[in-house]
């Protein structure tokens, strides 16, 4: 059994969820095991970022990317992401991810590119 924490977006994403979602969140994060983790289930997807692996739990709407850090048998949750967004797609494709790409979360960024139309 693992020990789970969070990042602080990560966590700020999961304070955005109504509490039903966040208890089917944590559910699918904290039951995960050993062997969970290695037996190449369809939900659990495995990512090498320079020299760090993360695992990237589908659950639901959201995908939980996350790390194992080993010494202490923690689970540390890195990102929370909506599905079918662009923070989701470049991290998964392992494309140059910097913070900034998590504002195409945010509305006010959207609301800002509409205004540039203008």
């Amino acid at each position: 059994m693992y020990q789970v924490t969070f990042s602080k977006q990560s966590m700020a994403e999961l304070n955005k969820l109504d509490k039903l979602s966040q208890l089917e969140v944590m559910e699918a994060f904290s039951s995960l095991t050993d062997e969970k983790l290695e037996s190449g289930l369809p939900e659990i997807g495995k990512i090498h970022r320079g020299k760090k692996v993360y695992y990237r739990l589908r659950t639901g709407d959201f995908r939980i990317y996350f790390e194992v850090i080993e010494d202490k048998r923690t689970l540390h949750a890195h990102y929370i992401l909506q599905q079918h967004t662009l923070a989701d797609f470049v991290f998964r494709f392992k494309l140059p991810f910097k913070e900034e790409t998590m504002f195409e979360q945010e509305d006010n960024f959207w609301h800002y590119l509409e205004s540039l139309k203008k």
